[in-house]
């Protein structure tokens, strides 16, 4: 496991994806891996962490679900993985990589996202396969890309999008960016995007809910505060947060 997470140092240095500037000397860092979704939320859980636990540095690396545990089989060092469906938790256990047992702590579901003004006139899921919308989606494997493919067999569509990206977050600074007339995303992308979108709820989506579990990871050399960072995203505190940024219960 040592020789897993030092050969993985080189490469996760490269991916930049913990943050620009090194901690001071004296700190303890802890990296959590979580779905690109989280990010808001979870920014608020870290500094939240940091000023009740002196001298800990919380970093973090948001992308897709998939991309994350990929990392991590590949031997970036992660203290935690939090992710957004159970498909990708499960490859994390699947390969032992588990530090505790993954525990469920919100939901998710999908909206469609569309410009202000709505200038395409989407009004639901079937106005999503019109010839000439340009549709964005998230990749198969990312799972909001995991969701659409099963509200689209829900309801018997087929799309066509012009684009599969790799998070959600792509999604949608696809369409605030005028680049798609619309785009599936999470009811919680919508909420943060304010004035850069209008929502369409669409009742396909209950057959889609996103669970969302988190774990320490193992091998992590920061075990008990990786352990208490994962109490404080699943107790009450973290459970408030996230209800804040449009999140449901697990």
């Amino acid at each position: 496991m040592r020789d897993r997470l030092a050969a993985g140092l080189a490469a996760f240095a490269l991916l930049g994806a913990a943050g620009c500037s090194g901690p001071p000397a004296d700190s303890e860092t802890l990296l959590v891996f979580a779905a690109a979704s989280l990010q808001e939320p979870f920014e608020e859980l870290g500094e939240q962490f940091e000023a009740s636990h002196e001298g800990v540095d919380v970093q973090f690396n948001f992308a897709g679900s998939s991309t994350l545990v990929g990392q991590i089989q590949q031997g970036a060092p992660a203290d935690v993985f939090a992710s957004a469906d159970t498909a990708n938790m499960d490859k994390l256990v699947d390969a032992e990589l588990q530090g505790a047992e993954p525990v469920d702590f919100a939901t998710n579901t999908l909206m469609i996202a569309v410009p202000p003004g709505n200038p395409a006139g989407v009004s639901d899921l079937a106005s999503l396969t019109e010839d000439d919308l340009d549709l964005v989606v998230c990749a198969p494997e990312v799972p909001c890309g995991a969701a659409t493919e099963t509200v689209e067999r829900s309801a018997g569509l087929t799309f066509a999008p012009v684009s599969e990206e790799q998070s959600v977050t792509d999604v949608l600074s696809k369409v605030t960016s005028g680049q798609a007339d619309a785009g599936l995303v999470y009811v919680t992308d919508v909420q943060k995007a304010g004035d850069e979108v209008e929502g369409i709820a669409f009742p396909e989506s209950d057959d889609a809910v996103n669970t969302y579990p988190i774990t320490t990871v193992d091998g992590t050399a920061h075990a008990s505060r990786s352990a208490q960072f994962v109490d404080l995203v699943t107790g009450e505190r973290g459970r408030q947060i996230l209800a804040e940024h449009g999140f449901a219960g697990p």
